[in-house]
């Protein structure tokens, strides 16, 4: 799967269909009701939670659209990041200790 191609044809959608284009503040609402459709669905152990993860991604990639960001770019960024960083188990919890 090509994220950049994906994020594109998903903002393609939103403009296509006449859905939020233009205010940031209730696609990050949108957003979470989407985590927390997701959330239900995983404790009621329903059928849907891998549409309910997906409609997640799928806004998330809209927004990140919205935001002039390159989702796939961001996500290659954190992760090497992330594969750096040095954490000390201190009481039963990960603290992140260096970059």
């Amino acid at each position: 799967m090509n994220l950049k191609k994906v994020q594109k044809e998903i903002w393609q959608n939103k403009v296509n269909k006449g859905f939020n284009t233009m205010d940031v503040n209730k696609e990050f609402c949108l957003l979470y009701g989407e985590v927390a459709e997701a959330y239900e669905a995983y404790r009621k152990k329903k059928d849907d939670l891998g549409e309910e993860l997906a409609d997640i991604a799928i806004y998330l990639m809209g927004l990140s659209e919205m935001l002039g960001f390159d989702l796939e770019e961001q996500i290659e960024y954190k992760v090497n990041k992330n594969s750096k960083r040095v954490y000390k188990n201190i009481d039963g919890v990960n603290v992140r200790v260096s970059d």
